[in-house]
């Protein structure tokens, strides 16, 4: 058994995506992603099915260029290879979860892309 919290101990940057996986399963990884309001992560693809669920606040979540404005509690699925980005509304806690298959490096790099 782990115990963990998706609204303790965090840590906002101005300047950049703060994620982190907070919990990893025999068969996911749990990702906690956090966003202030304008910060982006542009379109990417993940190469499994992932579940996106919204712990705080507002994002615009755009799939095959059709936006869907999530707000805390909701969550949304995604097959694989789904083109998708999402935009803060507000500050946002996003709980992601990935395939064991994933890596949570690529998350990394998705994040690391949208800055440029």
């Amino acid at each position: 058994m782990q115990k963990i919290s998706f609204t303790e101990n965090l840590e906002f940057n101005d300047h950049k995506i703060v994620t982190k996986v907070l919990l990893e399963t025999s068969f996911s990884k749990e990702i906690r992603i956090l966003l202030k309001e304008g910060q982006q992560m542009k379109e990417h693809r993940a190469p499994f099915p992932i579940i996106v669920h919204i712990v705080q606040g507002t994002i615009d979540f755009g799939v095959q260029g059709t936006l869907h404005k999530l707000k805390q509690g909701d969550i949304i699925t995604l097959d694989a290879n789904v083109p998708h980005d999402l935009l803060a509304l507000s500050d946002s806690i996003v709980r992601l979860t990935l395939s064991k298959q994933d890596a949570a490096e690529r998350v990394e790099k998705v994040v690391a892309d949208s800055e440029k």
